[in-house]
């Protein structure tokens, strides 16, 4: 007896739903498809004979526009899934903080030192160099800020080996110094914040 003939998106089989569920909860995917992403996005954008198809796809609107939320493909990856992102972030980082390993107040302030030197020393070392070389000190806090969403698809790849007190300091790490980085564009870089928006 043969199996039926199976329609070409059809529902998957359960041993094949549940593989595939398992395969997307495991961080190790998330992080491998988030890089494999990044670098097809960065060849895509920079090869001449392929950038007005990145253009176009980068700015089609979709979405319901009765609510607002016609956007552009771009707006809605920066703005809709890095707020999701930092959603699920956060509710990690708290979870850390609550209930594992930077529930103890000294073991939590670590990361948030490490944070600060880490924004502090590239800061640094970008204007002693445009000091020195005769370049614009203008842009002194773009080095402050750790692009968190690599940082945690870098520590997914690897973090499987890590125990779980380095994965949480880094994402501490990751996260406070996005805080902070956050902070200092909007004190520095904004003529006036409006506290109530």
């Amino acid at each position: 007896m043969s199996a039926p003939p199976r329609k070409v998106l059809g529902r998957l089989s359960l041993p094949e739903r549940t593989f595939l569920t398992d395969a997307l909860r495991t961080e190790t995917v998330g992080g491998v498809l988030l890089l494999v992403a990044a670098v097809t996005a960065l060849i895509w954008a920079n090869v001449p004979a392929l950038q007005s198809s990145y253009e176009t796809v980068s700015h089609y609107h979709l979405g319901p526009a009765t609510l607002g939320l016609d956007l552009s493909v771009e707006h809605w990856a920066a703005d809709g899934l890095l707020a999701i992102f930092f959603f699920v972030a956060g509710i990690e980082l708290k979870r850390e903080l609550v209930a594992g390993d930077l529930k103890d107040p000294k073991a939590a302030a670590l990361p948030v030192v490490a944070a600060l030197c880490g924004m502090a020393v590239p800061a640094l070392v970008y204007t002693l160099t445009n000091l020195t070389g005769g370049g614009s000190l203008a842009g002194w806090a773009v080095p402050t800020a750790t692009d968190i969403a690599f940082a945690l698809a870098v520590l997914a790849v690897i973090g499987t080996w890590l125990p779980s007190a380095l994965r949480a300091f880094l994402l501490t790490l990751a996260v406070v110094d996005d805080l902070f980085a956050i902070l200092i564009i909007a004190v520095f870089f904004t003529a006036d914040i409006d506290f109530a928006a």
